[in-house]
């Protein structure tokens, strides 16, 4: 029977938890979600937002990945609690660095995907996960990348640089209404990657609440191009549907007295 596809909605996929072994001696918690019926197409390796305000592997939009893009665009999909962060998934152990030791869970993400051999690894990385990804994120056995939200709050315009220089994919998909960096801004700042392409998202917020399928859809249309993008928004088949309970108080609303890490702290 044909349904269609919800907020929590999980379609089939083979999904394992996993563990990642950092160089500094950590164990990180995880989850890789890979097709259930063929070889992957591609990768993406997710690194969330803020865990200070919230951010963590289940959050929304890599949430919807991780149950999605396996059945409907054959895509692997890891994603992972960084250093100190908790979900219903568990808690990585370390803590929180302001991006500096993160670049060993960075690693260890990459790390283990290589050693599944999973093919055409892609950083997605969203808010937070956008810094680590340019300051940590140059690695041989990365394809690109895709920031989602990107505020350029700890990377710095040497990690911009690097990323000119190495000629990755890069793009940077912003919302119209952005808390930290709108479309106009992102432009300016990512003209120090001359083939880097900003996206902007009309109507869109930092949250990205209400526009998640026109984020996947931006994400296939680059990892796997092969792919048809829209999406389907039904599904003819098997269908789990998740708690969406199991996330009521790890929104960003719940931390909004909480203040933000600075640029700095690091």
């Amino acid at each position: 029977m044909t349904q269609p596809i919800r907020a929590n909605s999980i379609l089939p996929a083979h999904r394992e938890d996993i563990e990642l072994q950092t160089a500094d001696g950590l164990t990180l918690v995880g989850e890789l979600a890979r097709p259930l019926d063929r070889e992957p197409v591609a990768t993406v390796v997710c690194l969330h937002p803020l865990p200070t305000h919230g951010g963590m592997m289940d959050s929304h939009v890599f949430r919807k990945a991780a149950w999605r893009l396996p059945a409907l665009a054959g895509l692997a999909v890891l994603r992972f609690n960084t250093r100190g962060t908790s979900s219903v998934r568990g808690t990585s152990g370390g803590v929180f660095s302001s991006g500096v030791d993160e670049k060993y869970d960075v690693a260890a993400a990459i790390e283990f995907a290589e050693f599944a051999d999973l093919p055409h690894i892609w950083l997605l990385g969203w808010s937070f996960g956008t810094d680590l990804t340019l300051m940590h994120g140059l690695d041989p056995a990365v394809a690109g990348a895709i920031l989602l939200s990107p505020p350029l709050r700890f990377s710095q315009p040497r990690h911009l640089a690097a990323w000119a220089a190495e000629g990755k994919p890069l793009t940077a998909i912003v919302p119209e209404f952005d808390d930290y960096l709108r479309p106009a801004e992102a432009t300016e700042r990512f003209a120090a990657v001359p083939h880097a392409e900003v996206v902007p998202i009309a109507g869109g917020k930092h949250l990205w609440v209400g526009d998640a399928e026109k984020v996947l859809d931006e994400i296939v249309s680059r990892v796997a191009p092969s792919v048809e993008v829209p999406l389907p928004r039904t599904w003819d088949g098997p269908m789990e549907t998740g708690d969406m309970n199991a996330y009521a108080n790890r929104t960003t609303a719940a931390f909004a007295d909480v203040p933000m890490p600075r640029a700095d702290q690091r």
